[in-house]
């Protein structure tokens, strides 16, 4: 075992490595100005289309809000509490300010995998939508590509039961025994009840879930995370000041923290940051294909509010709360580093508010990761696999919340890598696609709008 970890960890050493982050950031940044800085320009436009997308727009499963939801039950987790820390643990605050870099970027790549997972888009045998890099790789590249597609399947389904689910599990039943004293078996088997509950109801199930439970765990947090940096007001200046210089210079080692170069600042801000908003791995759009949308472009525009959403806000207050409390010096690292954070500035309330979170947080994860798997192995099998693979699902939460999952943990880590590689070649081969279908869509709706105008004048 210690020699396939051995290996598994040099793999994994070159897919989160310099060729990987230089290739999201890369291709993100290719798509970025390819669309003229559309997805940061017209932002407010992405939320009026996700108000309205709160009920069926078209042909789909799910409306446009749910499949945004079910997208980020699934990125807003663990990557959000302990990713966050972690990067500021080893990289120092410009960790941060790398953070941000990848997700501005990351908007336009989250943005092209939406318009292509719907404009590519087929039906199942019971009728269901599903998309998703497997089938824009399938239904618009050449045939000599199609590989890539089978590639992707394969390390999603794989990674899933690792990175969505184990390591969820073991998470949540470790940080509910240290704060609860709950036996991890306990935690397990009310995991697998509850997860049992939504999953087998399938998306429709998944995205009402996820609709109300979102919003719900988002704000709760965003709202002590704010409580946080209210408190730690008179530093915010300071912190800022940390995350900007430190992203250009070396992290001088003070307190616990031993010192970072810019490098581990720029590595470690743009691989977490990927793992909590997934902007490049292609998971989101397997979600976003399923939604009731009017076309390609429409849900792009929602998706892309996802990467907005998950780093631009809520990892950024999970940063500036460990920077301005002054934790991040402590020597705590992951989901501790968190916790030190909000229990120094919320004394008795702040370590069970990040358990609570990260519990809750965790849990739906598990829940959208399902779907992504899920549609992985459909690739391969058809809908005759979907009840074996749920009921896998199910008993693989036991199994994560009370094993050591320290080499699964590397394994998947390494596999959600190798997810990206095969979506951001298909992305940047289907920009041209992307591009022509956005200009499309703005000429047109300008056109209509300017319409709309005249006549009311």
């Amino acid at each position: 075992m210690e020699a396939l970890s051995s290996i598994v960890g040099e793999i994994n050493s070159v897919v989160w490595g310099p060729l990987m982050l230089v290739l999201i950031l890369g291709v993100g940044f290719f798509l970025q100005v390819g669309l003229k800085f559309m997805p940061i320009l017209k932002l407010g436009t992405g939320f009026g289309l996700l108000f309205k997308g709160r009920t069926d727009q078209g042909e789909g499963q799910i409306s446009p809000f749910n499949a945004l939801m079910t997208s980020l039950s699934a990125t807003i987790g663990t990557g959000n509490i302990a990713g966050v820390a972690t990067a500021i643990f080893l990289g120092g605050p410009g960790a941060l300010f790398w953070m941000w870099m990848t997700a501005l970027v990351g908007m336009a790549t989250k943005y092209a995998e939406a318009v292509c997972a719907v404009k590519y888009r087929e039906t199942d045998e019971l009728g269901n939508f599903v998309g998703g890099p497997m089938y824009y790789i399938k239904n618009g590249l050449a045939a000599h590509w199609h590989w890539l597609a089978w590639a992707f399947a394969l390390f999603g389904a794989i990674a899933a039961f690792g990175i969505g689910n184990g390591v969820q599990a073991n998470g949540v039943a470790h940080v509910l025994e240290a704060n609860f004293g709950l036996n991890t078996s306990v935690t397990g088997v009310i995991l697998m009840v509850l997860t049992a509950a939504v999953i087998l109801g399938g998306i429709t199930r998944i995205g009402a879930v996820a609709g109300k439970l979102v919003p719900f765990m988002a704000i709760c947090y965003i709202v002590a995370g704010l409580l946080v940096l209210l408190i730690n007001i008179g530093a915010i200046g300071e912190t800022l000041g940390l995350v900007f210089t430190y992203a250009f210079t070396p992290s001088a080692a003070q307190g616990g923290f031993a010192g970072a170069a810019v490098w581990a600042a720029i590595r470690f801000g743009v691989a977490r940051g990927v793992f909590s908003n997934e902007a490049g791995l292609g998971s989101a759009p397997i979600a976003h294909a399923a939604a009731s949308t009017k076309g390609p472009v429409n849900q792009g525009l929602i998706a892309m509010l996802g990467t907005f959403i998950d780093t631009i806000i809520v990892c950024s207050i999970t940063g500036l709360a460990i920077i301005s409390s002054g934790a991040w010096t402590s020597g705590e690292s992951g989901a501790a580093l968190t916790s030190l954070a909000f229990e120094t500035s919320l004394p008795g309330v702040g370590g069970y508010l990040i358990a609570i979170a990260l519990s809750i947080f965790a849990f739906t994860t598990i829940l959208g990761w399902s779907f992504y798997g899920e549609k992985c192995v459909g690739f391969f099998f058809g809908y005759r696999a979907l009840v074996p693979y749920r009921v896998l699902w199910i008993a693989m939460i036991y199994f994560g919340a009370t094993a050591d999952l320290g080499f699964i943990w590397l394994l998947a880590d390494t596999l959600n890598a190798m997810m990206a590689i095969p979506n951001l070649i298909a992305l940047a081969l289907l920009s041209p696609v992307v591009f022509a279908l956005t200009k499309e869509f703005f000429a047109t709706n300008g056109a209509s709008e300017e319409g709309e105008k005249n006549a009311a004048e």
